[in-house]
């Protein structure tokens, strides 16, 4: 059926270009239907393109034929006499597996030209299609080693995703019409999310988390409906934070071959993430579920997908992406079934406010037919300052500590919570509503930082216009200090000027923060600073309760730590959004669901905001519990 449906596509497509651009081939490449095309010369002055997709309803890209291209060496000496000088070129890197050269320069605008005529001409000199990315002020090591690792498997990355395009291409066998969705992990809890969608035709798993709190705790992926894993169509990855992707490796651990789609910085932000739970696991001697090779297996399976960009997953269902405002790449998976069957919306973790990073999350969607969204906060009791307050109360408690001669040390997930604290720290100081003070960064907040810098068109207009045109960047103040060796963590500790820390992991459960706390626990001078979410049954859950003796594990051994510093929470800094948000952001969408359905809180959190919808909205509401399924259609 594939064959035949794509020799159609091909003689309409042939039809629709002008007779001077020479086809070479046509097939499907995971998602995209792919146009091999032996003058790319010709084709930079045709724009067809976006009308060739809207007329099969298919995403298009326009490849050149591989034996068109000028060898990349060659190629990188013709694209600098080309482009002027005042360009500054820091960068080319060459992905084969689309035909694209990636020009790094700290002008962009000078690389495309006026009306894009450097661009056309790049493409006509080399073959290769040219695309210009600003010099990231911080460069990534991930980001490098995952473009290298890309470009290493690239011929069995090719098969795979011709494999891939071959399944979601294959048509429907059913004349029967029904949605239901079974919820593996995640309800009434927060931790390994995970959330099955299934139609006659397909299925599709959203999300594969680890409970961060105790990971003996997965997901049920051993239901029937699952088995055997390569019965899944696709997985969709709303965005990096480990209780949304801890697992995903495993899956091809145990047999999983298909997709996985999430946005570029989810990407890269999950692969240190993941690269860095097996890796503290197994210094703290704990087991690992999965080895450093299923993550590169996983990412080999990974397709990208920008905000906005409508994709077939599967044969009757298609995915778009919209912003969550959560972290970098955090994404609402909005699922459209059918042939205007059924629309569906998966939130994730999203904030309904702008923050110093993002966008409020986006509530116009086509169609929504039904909502299933996030609880964390959802308690009729679960309300936040305004991110101004928290910023404030912050700003003086490290005044105050400071003034006493202290340290303040606050636990902090690498990926968002970390780069808005930055963002506050920053702008106080340098508005003098802070003294220069030192603010240190541990663990993976420097290397996360580099990956948000990478991506500057994820972040909120005034975040870009500050750095593009003001020439402020927050995320390279002086007053940050890496903390890049165990020899250097002790060095801040044992010295005596008063300072900021910043340390990973934000509930206390392992990673550097770990020694920062054993060491200023007992100085009654020093504070801790929660602005976290802590989860039930973790160390900063404890110490936030109140406890002055904690059990701290030694070289295989627990001693007893005395709390004498200071201890503070400061809310409003979450990347979730609390009691009022949530409610607010179901009223504001610009399509009423028919049923929302409330997860990743606590149980008391998800029945509450179950009722409150339905008592406010009068729409249908349910809090379901793991292992059960709802039919929606």
């Amino acid at each position: 059926m594939t064959k035949k449906y794509l020799s159609e596509l091909k003689q309409k497509v042939k039809e629709s270009l002008p007779v001077n651009v020479k086809v070479k081939n046509i097939e499907f490449e995971g998602p995209v239907l792919v146009i091999y095309v032996e003058n790319p010369q010709e084709f930079a002055e045709v724009d067809v393109v976006k009308k060739l997709a809207k007329d099969l309803r298919k995403r298009i890209i326009v490849r050149p034929d591989p034996k068109s291209l000028k060898p990349p060496e060659e190629a990188k000496e013709i694209i600098k006499q080309i482009v002027p000088e005042d360009a500054n070129i820091t960068n080319f890197f060459f992905d084969e597996e689309n035909g694209e050269v990636i020009i790094e320069a700290e002008k962009p605008g000078v690389v495309i030209g006026k009306q894009g005529i450097t661009f056309r001409e790049i493409m006509k000199a080399v073959g290769w299609s040219p695309r210009v990315i600003r010099t990231p002020p911080i460069q990534s090591k991930t980001i490098s080693n995952i473009r290298n690792y890309l470009l290493s498997v690239k011929d069995e990355r090719k098969e795979i995703l011709k494999r891939i395009g071959e399944k979601i291409h294959r048509g429907t066998i059913y004349d029967e019409k029904w949605v239901r969705v079974t919820f593996l992990g995640g309800s009434r809890e927060v931790g390994r999310s995970c959330y099955l969608l299934q139609t006659p035709e397909s299925k599709v798993l959203i999300e594969c988390g680890v409970n961060v709190s105790n990971i003996q705790h997965s997901p049920y992926l051993y239901i029937p409906e699952i088995q055997p894993l390569d019965s899944i169509d696709a997985v969709v990855i709303t965005h990096a934070h480990l209780d949304h992707c801890g697992l995903i490796p495993i899956l091809y651990k145990y047999g999983y071959k298909g997709p996985i789609y999430m946005t570029p910085p989810t990407r890269d932000l999950m692969v240190l993430l993941q690269l860095d739970f097996i890796e503290v696991a197994a210094r703290e001697g704990n087991p690992t579920p999965y080895e450093s090779s299923f993550i590169r297996e996983a990412l080999k399976h990974t397709i990208t997908l920008d905000y906005g960009v409508v994709t077939d997953i599967s044969p009757d269902v298609r995915l778009t992406f919209y912003n969550a405002g959560h972290i970098l790449g955090s994404a609402i998976a909005h699922f459209h079934i059918g042939e205007g069957l059924y629309n569906i919306a998966f939130t994730g973790d999203f904030k309904f406010e702008r923050t110093r990073l993002f966008d409020r999350a986006e509530i116009h969607f086509p169609r929504l037919e039904a909502l299933i969204m996030e609880a964390t906060y959802g308690g009729s009791n679960d309300f936040q300052p305004s991110r101004k307050e928290a910023e404030e109360k912050l700003v003086q408690i490290i005044d105050r500590t400071v003034k006493r001669g202290g340290k303040v040390l606050i636990p902090t997930f690498a990926v968002g919570r970390s780069q808005e604290v930055m963002i506050a720290l920053e702008e106080a100081i340098r508005n003098e509503k802070l003294e220069e003070t030192v603010v240190y960064l541990d663990g993976m907040i420097y290397e996360a930082t580099a990956i948000h810098t990478a991506y500057p068109e994820y972040l909120n207009a005034h975040l870009r216009d500050l750095i593009f045109h003001h020439g402020v960047n927050p995320f390279i103040s002086e007053s940050f200090v890496r903390v890049d060796s165990p020899s250097k963590r002790q060095e801040v500790i044992e010295d005596s000027t008063p300072s900021v820390i910043l340390a990973t992991s934000g509930m206390l459960n392992g990673g550097p923060v770990m020694e920062y706390f054993r060491a200023l626990a007992p100085d009654e001078r020093n504070t801790l600073v929660f602005v976290g979410y802590q989860a039930e049954g973790t160390l900063g859950r404890r110490i936030q309760k109140g406890w002055k003796e904690v059990p701290f594990p030694t070289n295989g051994r627990r001693e007893v730590v005395e709390v004498k510093m200071e201890i503070e929470t400061v809310d409003g800094f979450s990347g979730h959004s609390d009691r009022k948000q949530l409610m607010n952001y179901v009223r504001a969408l610009s399509q009423k669901p028919e049923k929302v359905i409330t997860v990743h809180g606590d149980e008391s959190k998800c029945i509450d905001l179950a009722s409150s919808i339905y008592k406010t909205y009068r729409v249908e509401t349910k809090a379901p519990m793991n292992l059960e399924t709802i039919r929606f259609i």
